[in-house]
């Protein structure tokens, strides 16, 4: 079981880095949902790959307590990151 404060602060770190990383590849590519889709595929290939090797995904998934959390605030990176771009596409920036 992971500690509450490292629990805090893995929180923050997964959401800024797929915010950074969402907000980069919605930049580059001009898409604006490509990174939830990516982050979505990533956390199903994870799900398929225990299921695969561990043999029960259930057991496994129920293991996995305070780790939903960093699924979540992972996501919710990628779909600020897709808002953001969204907004700066509004305000006028052709950049973006």
């Amino acid at each position: 079981m992971i500690d509450i404060i490292q629990l805090v602060i893995a929180m923050v770190l997964v959401f800024v880095l797929m915010y950074g990383i969402g907000f980069i590849f919605n930049m580059l590519l001009k898409t604006t949902h490509f990174p939830i889709y990516l982050y979505t595929l990533a956390v199903i290939g994870m799900l398929v790959y225990w299921a695969w090797h561990s043999g029960s995904l259930l057991s496994h998934l129920a293991e996995l307590r305070g780790e939903y959390l960093l699924f979540i605030c992972g996501l919710l990176g990628a779909i600020l990151s897709g808002k953001t771009i969204q907004f700066l596409r509004l305000r006028g920036y052709k950049m973006f």
